[in-house]
């Protein structure tokens, strides 16, 4: 099937290029044709894929609205639209997995302050390995919503790298201090982006599991951030 959509924002045509590979990304999405002139794309897809999907795939500098919708694409939409539990389910079930393996770790000989380390070891681990799986295409959606790598490109590419430190300093408890104070600086820069992200309702994709997963912008972000902020400034102050 073929769907028609508006695109705006855009201005030349490196914007057609960035377009058409973005879209073309979308899983179910077989050929795109951007028309520059006038602001469509023509998606040829196996079946249907939500709007919604289509807009996290774009940078936050376009816009793709439906274009002479037929009511079949409509229902489409409204049957197959995850929801937003749906969409963070990877989300949860890693946090859950974190909690558990951290509890694990400690509970015959039960330290918080150790429980805590390894959570926040294993919670950079395993987000930089998602990070890692697509390196290239990380750092542009890091950039939608990071104030650093928006002023610094080169910060999207060394940042699930500075997880990897931060994550084994933590599990082996070396420079805990150091550890704990960029967790603040670095997570507290990209809060402030969240946060504007989502007060300014931006639909956008979230990179913390990188670009493997394409989980929308929502306040679970923000709280999965405020939970490690919370640790780690509660590890500085008993510590």
């Amino acid at each position: 099937m073929k769907h028609t959509y508006k695109i705006t924002g855009m201005t030349c045509n490196n914007c057609v290029a960035s377009v058409t590979e973005k879209l073309s990304k979308v899983d179910g999405a077989t050929h795109v044709e951007v028309d520059l002139e006038n602001a469509e794309a023509e998606i040829s897809m196996e079946e249907h894929i939500p709007l919604s999907t289509l807009k996290l795939a774009l940078p936050d500098k376009y816009e793709i609205s439906k274009k002479g919708t037929h009511a079949s694409a409509m229902i489409a939409d409204t049957i197959q639209e995850p929801s937003k539990l749906q969409q963070l389910k990877p989300l949860l079930l890693i946090f859950l997995y974190l909690f558990v393996t951290a509890f694990l770790l400690n509970f015959r000989e039960w330290n918080t302050a150790a429980a805590m380390l390894d959570f926040m070891g294993l919670f950079y681990i395993v987000f930089s390995f998602f990070k890692l799986l697509d390196l290239k295409g990380f750092p542009e959606s890091f950039r939608m919503y990071d104030p650093m790598a928006k002023v610094l490109p080169i910060y999207g590419w060394i940042y699930p790298f500075i997880e990897v430190a931060l994550g084994l300093m933590f599990l082996f408890r070396f420079q805990v201090t150091v550890a704990l104070m960029a967790t603040i600086v670095i997570l507290g820069i990209t809060t402030i982006g969240v946060t504007k992200t989502l007060l300014d309702k931006k639909s956008i994709r979230c990179a913390c599991l990188g670009t493997a997963l394409k989980l929308p912008m929502t306040e679970a972000t923000f709280i999965e951030n405020a939970i490690m902020l919370v640790m780690a400034i509660a590890m500085l102050i008993i510590s």
